[in-house]
């Protein structure tokens, strides 16, 4: 095999070539690993509570199965750690590979997984233990599909629209699970909760098998291998990351609370929220789910664009402060019953996530010298899916099942919205601006 060029060696028409295939890596890489981790969150509002947990009162029910689903997300700050600590040591490229494939593995197994039925409280046990291990693969996932897009960009000026792509990942994945489940409900018909949500799970493999290949056939990044060549490797960098940016660590999880929080109740909580209280067709809640997942391929990459032209946090708290407004409106519209109206809150509600999720990638990532630059952008985004993704839809639930009425959540919401415009606020914004290796 020849040998990769030098950073500084490498000609402009390789660099735009290698960022093209970076950018085309991260993003269907990261989509793969979003369909499995999100597929695994819409069934869990439609299946998990009446097939692994049959005997307890709906919203009893409810409340279990997302209590499992909240696990994923107590595993990813560990992924975190441990692919940071690998990607910072080894390589963006060598993590991705790795993360791709406990990912896959994980997600395939879950359909082979039986109901309480079959073996009683062990299927959950099972479930449980795989959705431990999807949550270690997506902790380690996010830092690196974003560091291998943005560490090949040329200049300064364009780093929030190039590391907003691989966040386009995650409307993709979401559109890609929505599908798969909505497009299996109507062939399986009644038979859904018995074999039908089994399928799309088998299919994963075969997204795992594409992105493996694209990821294989890319080069690693010029800003790793310039810290291989200058030797500035660090032996221990989860470690040294914590003691020489634990205010940055801080800032950038309790930043995405507004961003974090309201995603996974808008994305995976309507589903219960919907189907068992409201009464409405689980294949309209997926349609409308799917058209909020199309309204985000354009708008992840529009605000991440705009953010190099405005700034970073003026966007992003743009985005927090609409979010904790909406929140009120959101279920107040759901709760009218009204097709058009639940539609509406649905699909707008991806747009102030958007505007956060589209500039998020460059705004945590520049945070952080290139040297721990994984091991601390991965940390910082995974620690909010632990404080505030996983159990958004659990706090939710319970909420639900104690108040009997929707006002609490968006109070919840509007809380989330208020830390991160805080948060926010005390980073420093690096748009356009040159960010170290050291």
């Amino acid at each position: 095999m020849a040998a990769s060029p030098k950073p500084d060696t490498i000609a402009p028409a390789v660099r735009r070539r290698q960022l093209r295939r970076a950018v085309l890596a991260g993003t269907i890489g990261t989509a793969i690993e979003w369909y499995d981790f999100f597929l695994y969150s819409t069934v869990t509002g439609l299946v998990f509570a009446r097939l692994f947990f049959p005997h307890a009162d709906p919203l009893v029910g409810t409340l279990e199965a997302f209590g499992v689903y909240a696990v994923g997300f107590l595993a990813r700050p560990i992924g975190a750690a441990i692919f940071g600590h690998y990607g910072d040591r080894l390589g963006r490229k060598a993590a991705l590979i790795a993360t791709l494939l406990l990912m896959g593995c994980a997600t395939f197994l879950v359909a082979l997984v039986p109901g309480y039925d079959r073996i009683g409280i062990w299927g959950a046990i099972i479930l449980t233990a795989l959705r431990f291990i999807q949550g270690i693969g997506v902790g380690g996932e996010w830092g690196g599909s974003v560091l291998l897009s943005m560490e090949w960009a040329e200049t300064n000026q364009h780093r929030g629209f190039i590391a907003s792509w691989p966040q386009f990942g995650v409307p993709a994945g979401l559109f890609l699970a929505n599908l798969a489940v909505l497009a299996f409900s109507a062939l399986s018909g009644d038979q859904f909760l018995t074999w039908g949500w089994r399928i799309p799970f088998l299919l994963s493999i075969l997204l795992v098998a594409l992105g493996l290949y694209i990821r294989i056939g890319i080069l690693e990044t010029p800003v790793f291998r310039r810290l291989v060549e200058t030797r500035r490797i660090e032996r221990a960098p989860v470690v040294e990351v914590f003691r020489r940016h634990p205010r940055e660590i801080v800032l950038t999880a309790l930043c995405r609370m507004a961003e974090q929080a309201p995603f996974y109740l808008f994305t995976a909580f309507v589903f219960a929220y919907g189907t068992e209280i409201l009464g409405l067709k689980r294949d309209f809640l997926l349609l409308a789910v799917l058209a909020a997942a199309g309204l985000s391929f354009f708008s992840i990459p529009f605000f991440g664009h705009l953010s190099d032209r405005v700034g970073r946090k003026r966007v992003y708290m743009l985005g927090a402060a609409l979010t904790g407004i909406f929140g009120f409106g959101y279920f107040v519209l759901l709760d009218t019953r009204i097709p058009a109206l639940v539609a509406m809150a649905i699909v707008v509600s991806m747009i102030p996530h958007d505007m956060m999720y589209g500039p998020q990638a460059a705004l945590i990532a520049e945070s952080f010298t290139g040297r721990l630059r994984y091991s601390g952008a991965s940390l910082g985004y995974q620690f909010s899916s632990l404080i505030a993704g996983g159990p958004a839809p659990l706090i939710a639930s319970a909420l639900m099942s104690r108040y009997h009425s929707a006002a609490p959540i968006s109070i919840f919401i509007a809380v989330c919205a208020v830390i991160s415009l805080g948060a926010t606020a005390m980073l420093k914004d690096y748009t356009n601006k040159e960010i170290g290796e050291d």
